[in-house]
């Protein structure tokens, strides 16, 4: 596990987790196949998580996907929590308090900050990334930086 909040690591942490993403996805193009490595690889590179996993939009509502934690949600309409929030808007969501977020969706209750990145490939959304862990404020800017980065990396190499 990369130490991403030792001094100088951040983005530059990144970069290396970018880099064994690369590898890690580079001989295979199935998305549900990618789609659990990334889950399992990002539940277990990154520290302090509960949860990483996938939303997959089904006719404007996303359905659980491929993911690391404990059970979960297994419908959320757009709109509706941060991960609703992050589809409707195609923007990333990064929420410090979830208990603070109007509409908050409590599939763990141990989950107090949330970041979401929408899967946008093509002008298509294909779903969103959705990171929790226990810590309130645990995502900084450039944890949002570095994820929607490696996104990016997983977009390229899976056939969606």
């Amino acid at each position: 596990m990369i130490d991403l909040n030792a001094t100088g690591a951040g983005l530059e942490g990144y970069g290396l987790l970018q880099a064994q993403l690369e590898s890690l996805l580079a001989d295979e193009r199935d998305f549900i196949a990618n789609a659990a490595q990334f889950s399992a690889f990002l539940y277990h590179q990154l520290d302090d998580l509960n949860w990483a996993g996938f939303y997959l939009n089904r006719n404007e509502e996303l359905v659980l996907g491929p993911f690391q934690g404990q059970i979960a949600c297994v419908r959320i309409p757009f709109g509706r929590g941060v991960c609703g929030a992050a589809a409707a808007s195609r923007q990333t969501q990064r929420v410090e308090d979830v208990h603070a977020f109007a509409g908050h969706i409590a599939c763990d209750s141990a989950s107090n900050s949330e970041l979401v990145v929408p899967l946008i490939k093509d002008g298509r959304l294909i779903g969103v990334l959705d990171l929790d862990s226990p810590s309130i404020g645990r995502f900084s800017e450039q944890d949002q930086q570095g994820v929607e980065a490696l996104a990016a990396i997983f977009l390229r190499l899976s056939d969606c």
